[in-house]
C-alpha cells in the first residue's frame, strides 16, 4: 500500500477537492484523510470500497496492484462507449 497515499491524493487533486471536502463526501475527518495521504494510516475496507467507488478506480488501483484507472460506462449505450473510446484516444494523440 506504498502508492496509497499518493494516488487519493492525486485523484483527489484531479476533482479539485480540498482534503476536507474528501473527508465530507467519505464521512471521516480531514486527519484521517491527511494521515491517507502520509502513508501514516491506510483505510479499513469498506472505507477503501467507498474511495475507490467515489472517484470510479479499483481498489486495486489505489493499492498500486493496477496502473491504470478504469472508467465505469455502465449504463451507457454501446455507441455512446465508443464514442467514450474514441475520445480517448484523440485525447492520448
Amino acid at each position: 500500500m506504498v502508492d496509497f497515499g499518493k494516488r487519493l491524493r492525486a485523484l483527489r487533486i484531479s476533482k479539485g477537492w480540498t482534503q476536507s471536502q474528501l473527508s465530507a463526501r467519505l464521512g471521516v475527518t480531514k486527519s484521517v484523510i491527511s494521515a491517507y495521504e502520509t502513508a501514516l494510516r491506510y483505510p479499513s475496507y469498506d472505507i477503501l470500497i467507498r474511495i475507490a467507488a467515489l472517484f470510479g478506480v479499483s481498489s486495486d488501483y489505489l493499492l498500486g496492484n493496477e496502473a491504470a484507472q478504469t472508467l465505469d460506462v455502465t449504463g451507457l449505450s454501446d455507441e455512446h462507449v465508443e464514442l467514450v473510446r474514441k475520445l480517448i484516444d484523440a485525447l492520448r494523440a
